[in-house]
C-alpha cells in the first residue's frame, strides 16, 4: 500500500515542502511574537557526554471540537510542562484558534519555549492544525549554535495528499554524538515529523500515501520519528509503520499492553484504540507512557462562559490521551 520511492520524491519535490519560520516571544521590545531565523543547516553544534539525559517528547490531540478549549488546553499544556522527566519537544494536534490563542498567550511558554506557529494567519479556512514546540533550555539559541546540547534546524510543512487538508510539521534538530570532538564536522539532522492522518474509515485511503511521504523524508536524514495522531481505524492500518521501515515504539517496549489512547471510555463510535503513537528509524527509545486527560471544573476555567451550563458541565482535557517518550541517539546510547 506505500507508495514507491520514486512517487514519493516525485510528490515531495513538487511543492509541497513549505518552509516557516520558528517563533519566539520578543518580551523586550515588540511583545509579540515574532519570525526567529532558523540556523543554517550545517551549523555544528555542541558535543555531549552519553550521561547527558534523553531527550523527552511530549504528543497530544488536544481535541479541537469539545467545548473550553482555551482551559482544555491551559490544562494539558500545565501538565505537560510539569511532568518529569522534563518535556524537551511538544506535538501538539487539533489545535483551534482558541487553544492557539491561549497557548501563545501562557507566559511560561512565551519564556521558555519556540512555537512552529507565530499566529493563525496561514491556516487559511482550516478550524485547526497541529503546532510544534521545543524547549530553548535544551535547545541553542537562534544564533547561537553550541551554547546548549542541541541544534535546531529548519521547519517546514508538507502538503501530503488529504481528504481534510492536513499536512505535517517537519523540523530537523543536531544531535551531536558522543565521539565527536568540537571540531569535528556536523552530524547529520535527527528529523521529527508531527502528524495528523486522515481520519474515519474511508476509502480509499490517503493514510498509506501520507505514512510512505513521511519515512522517506525521515530516510533521507538518516535519522529521526514520526509523533501524532495516526487514525488506524482500517485493518490496513495496522501494518503502517512496520511497512515503511519504522519502528512502533510502543510495540517495541510494550508489546504485551494495549497502550489504547482513544475511547477508552467506551462511549465513541469506534472500538478503544492505539490512535496515537510514536515510530523511529535510527533512534533509540528508552520508555514511553500514556498520558491520561483529566476532567474541568469550575476551579480551573480560565475564559469563564456566559453559559452557566458549560461551566458547571465537567469536560474532559480531549478525548485523546497523550504519549511520552524518551529516546536518544545510536552511537550515544553505544558510547
Amino acid at each position: 500500500m506505500s507508495l514507491s520511492s520514486a512517487a514519493t520524491a516525485s510528490f515531495i519535490g513538487e511543492g509541497s515542502r513549505v518552509f516557516q519560520p520558528w517563533h519566539s516571544f520578543d518580551s523586550a521590545h515588540a511583545q509579540r511574537w515574532i519570525p526567529a531565523s532558523s540556523p543554517p543547516e550545517d551549523s555544528a553544534p555542541s558535543t555531549y557526554g552519553k550521561d547527558t539525559p534523553d531527550l523527552v517528547l511530549a504528543t497530544w490531540n488536544i481535541d479541537a471540537g469539545s467545548e473550553r478549549a482555551a482551559d482544555r488546553a491551559n490544562e494539558i499544556i500545565s501538565s505537560i510542562i510539569s511532568t518529569e522527566p522534563k518535556v524537551d519537544i511538544v506535538f501538539l494536534q487539533e489545535v483551534s484558534r482558541e487553544a492557539l490563542e491561549q497557548i501563545l498567550s501562557d507566559d511560561r511558554i512565551r519564556q521558555s519555549w519556540v512555537s512552529s506557529e507565530g499566529d493563525d494567519s496561514s491556516w487559511g479556512t482550516r478550524m485547526f492544525t497541529s503546532v510544534t514546540l521545543v524547549s530553548k533550555a535544551r535547545f541553542a539559541s537562534h544564533g547561537e549554535p553550541g551554547k546548549r546540547n542541541h541544534s535546531l534546524g529548519p521547519v517546514w510543512r508538507i502538503k501530503y495528499p488529504s481528504r481534510f487538508a492536513r499536512d505535517a510539521i517537519v523540523c530537523d534538530i543536531f544531535l551531536p554524538r558522543s565521539n565527536e570532538s568540537p571540531s569535528a564536522s556536523p552530524t547529520r539532522p535527527t528529523r521529527l515529523v508531527n502528524v495528523h492522518l486522515d481520519s474515519l474509515p474511508i476509502q480509499p485511503s490517503f493514510r498509506p500515501q501520507q505514512m510512505a511521504i513521511v519515512s522517506s523524508i525521515i530516510s533521507d536524514a538518516g535519522s529521526g520519528l514520526v509523533a501524532g495522531d495516526f487514525n488506524p481505524v482500517l485493518e490496513e492500518d495496522a501494518s503502517l509503520v512496520e511497512d515503511n521501515g519504522l519502528v512502533d515504539v510502543w510495540k517495541s517496549l510494550h508489546p504485551q499492553e494495549a497502550g489504547y489512547t482513544w475511547g477508552v471510555d467506551g462511549k465513541k463510535r469506534f472500538p478503544p484504540g492505539r490512535l496515537d503513537k510514536v515510530a523511529m528509524l535510527g533512534l533509540l527509545p528508552s520508555s514511553i507512557r500514556v498520558l491520561e486527560p483529566k476532567i474541568l471544573s469550575t476551579s480551573n476555567s480560565c475564559t469563564p462562559s456566559s453559559d452557566d451550563t458549560k461551566v458547571r458541565d465537567k469536560v474532559p482535557w480531549s478525548d485523546h490521551h497523550g504519549l511520552l517518550c524518551s529516546f536518544a541517539p545510536v552511537a550515544r546510547r553505544e558510547a
